[in-house]
């Protein structure tokens, strides 16, 4: 018997029915007995490789399931409720504008899909669980301890995490790669030749204070210095996320005999208090020092000079996690990681970049 390629067109959508075997046997022009010896891979089944490879493509392609696989039939689930838990208070969220551009883009996209959000910001205690029970799933916003991922998962029905990415991989998660962005920085500054590049940062907040649990930015600058040579301690100075926090730090990072010619702090908030040391210092952005930050929040094309920093797609990532939660809810059983590319965007904070220097 002769089989031709046959193309199936499959639209997904609410109500969609699940394949049978006899389906895939009429579109193959075989018996469904043929059908089911093939994808139970019966070695003793006398058929040719053309139509092996045909029903084993169209099984694939019209999203067979086997009885025992079908979780149900009928319209597809959707969320209507989802709580977002926040590893920060809400003061926190308000100072630091990343994050709220990233729960912003979160409601945004549960707005257009129709779904309420419950939002639980961090406090001593953990949430009362059965504010998690009365929601679809819950996606939470950033960097939380072992423990918190842990109640978590027991206590949700479906969890994305956004910003975060859990050390288990069973746990859907959607952020940047902050360690990949750190390099493409310093690489790209290396390449300007800038020789002395300075880092001001903070510790890890679930393990203030141990140098092996650095926030992943610093330790992306203290890993990429190192294999090249030129790591000073001197030049990476750690506090915390705040303005405040950048404008000491600098204070303290241009006393150094031997004073950086760039300095990247940890995020833009910090940024703004490095300007203001640089101003006090009597120094000039970027002829005597340059300044390069993350996550191009809406301040930074505003300071004078404009600020260099890494976009990181706080909004897209919020938006993302929304979307994943909702494969997860319609039935999606493998966890799925998702990491969202940043891109330098180049001011006048440093000095300008050769024509072909594209990052």
């Amino acid at each position: 018997m002769s089989c031709t390629a046959t193309t199936i067109s499959v639209a997904a959508g609410p109500g969609q029915i699940m394949v049978t075997l006899k389906q895939i046997a009429s579109a193959v022009g075989v018996s469904s007995a043929t059908v089911s010896r093939v994808l139970n891979f019966d070695e003793t089944l006398s058929v040719t490789a053309q139509t092996r490879q045909a029903i084993i493509e169209t099984a694939e392609a019209m999203s067979y399931a086997t009885p025992r696989n079908r979780k149900g039939g009928g319209a597809v689930r959707s969320a209507t409720k989802i709580a977002l838990v926040h590893f920060l208070r809400p003061d926190q969220e308000l100072a630091d504008p990343y994050y709220v551009s990233l729960r912003l883009g979160i409601e945004t996209r549960c707005a257009d899909l129709k779904i309420e959000t419950v939002k639980i910001y961090h406090t001593e205690d953990l949430p009362d669980p059965k504010l998690l029970k009365a929601t679809s799933g819950v996606i939470a916003i950033g960097a939380l301890e072992d423990q918190e991922v842990a109640w978590l998962k027991q206590h949700s029905s479906y969890l994305v995490f956004a910003d975060y990415a859990p050390l288990n991989d069973e746990i859907d998660a959607v952020h940047s790669d902050r360690k990949l962005a750190m390099r493409k920085l310093l690489k790209a500054l290396t390449d300007m030749d800038y020789r002395r590049i300075g880092f001001i940062g903070w510790w890890d907040q679930a393990h203030a204070g141990q140098a092996e649990k650095w926030e992943e930015r610093g330790l992306a600058y203290m890993t990429f210095l190192q294999e090249t040579g030129k790591f000073d301690p001197a030049l990476c100075l750690f506090d915390n996320n705040t303005e405040h926090s950048g404008y000491a730090l600098t204070k303290q990072i241009l006393s150094h005999p031997k004073r950086p010619d760039a300095i990247i702090t940890g995020n833009d908030n910090m940024a703004v208090g490095a300007y203001r040391a640089i101003h006090e210092l009597g120094l000039k952005i970027p002829d005597d020092v340059a300044i390069a930050s993350f996550n191009d929040i809406s301040v930074a094309q505003f300071l004078n000079p404009p600020l260099t920093t890494v976009r990181l797609p706080s909004e897209v990532i919020g938006e993302s996690a929304v979307d994943m939660l909702q494969e997860r809810i319609a039935g999606r059983e493998t966890a799925k990681r998702a990491i969202l590319a940043s891109k330098i965007i180049w001011r006048g904070s440093t000095r300008s970049r050769a024509p072909d220097q594209g990052v």
